[in-house]
């Protein structure tokens, strides 16, 4: 398989509390060419609706907090026509969560499965538009395949299941909740490691260090959207053992370093 690590929303800059030089925040999205499964998109950032309209599709609030660059360039199914695919063959798309910046892309592939956990859907479709859900999003009614929070065991993580439709080989659904009801991060074979796309379980890098260094404006980012704040740490603990006794290369979507580190 190859996979290609796309931004597919530039957001505000950010200051590193590291030294590294100042870079906007991103939506970090992966791109996965299967054998036999077509493209897999793993989340799908803003869409063209988004940009295009985004006063219908984004809300206000969030819109002046996150200042999105609001690209057409940046959308996912531009960026996949641009390498040459054409964005029908995009048959998955798997969601770490139905937030407004992982779920806009969804019109822009309205012929794809959309894999995301039962207890995310649920939540969604349950509250009215809001900062963090909007139902434009899935007004075009997609292919939802859903999962619930059972499943086996993987490096210590229980509940983790295969990918309906996908090699079960090469991807995984790791639960990882406390962010929103029904977050998970999605796991893919590259070669002999795991890549872990982590979504929004935790924001900088620094976070996953055995003694944690938090970013100070993502950290107060994460606990404003955070649905319970036990679950969000427990499964922040999950991701460190994963990275530093499993070796897994794990990322999440919006911190701008760990993009460039697996870009190059």
């Amino acid at each position: 398989m190859r996979i290609h690590h796309l931004n597919l929303a530039s957001m505000r800059e950010l200051d590193s509390p590291d030294g590294r030089p100042s870079q906007p925040a991103v939506c970090h999205a992966l791109l996965v060419e299967t054998p036999a499964s077509g493209l897999v998109l793993v989340e799908s950032g803003l869409g063209l609706d988004d940009v295009a309209d985004p006063a219908v599709h984004l809300e206000r609030e969030w819109t002046e907090l996150v200042e999105p660059v609001l690209s057409p360039a940046e959308t996912a199914v531009r960026q996949v026509a641009a390498l040459g695919h054409d964005p029908a063959d995009v048959r998955h798309i798997v969601l770490t969560h139905l937030d407004v910046d992982h779920s806009g892309g969804l019109p822009d592939f309205p012929h794809a499965e959309v894999h995301v956990m039962e207890a995310e859907l649920k939540a969604a479709l349950a509250q009215g538009p809001n900062r963090r859900y909007r139902p434009s999003h899935w007004a075009h009614a997609p292919r939802w395949v859903t999962y619930p929070g059972t499943g086996t065991r993987w490096l210590g993580v229980d509940g983790v299941r295969p990918l309906t439709g996908l090699p079960e080989e090469d991807f995984l659904y790791v639960p990882l909740d406390g962010h929103s009801d029904g977050h998970a991060g999605v796991a893919v074979r590259d070669g002999d490691r795991w890549l872990l796309h982590a979504g929004d379980a935790y924001f900088y890098h620094g976070e996953l260090a055995r003694e944690p260094r938090p970013h100070p404006l993502m950290d107060l980012v994460q606990l404003q959207a955070q649905v319970d704040e036990g679950r969000r740490l427990s499964s922040q603990e999950r991701l460190r053992s994963l990275a530093n006794d499993h070796g897994v290369a794990v990322f999440s979507a919006h911190d701008p370093w760990e993009l460039t580190e697996y870009s190059q």
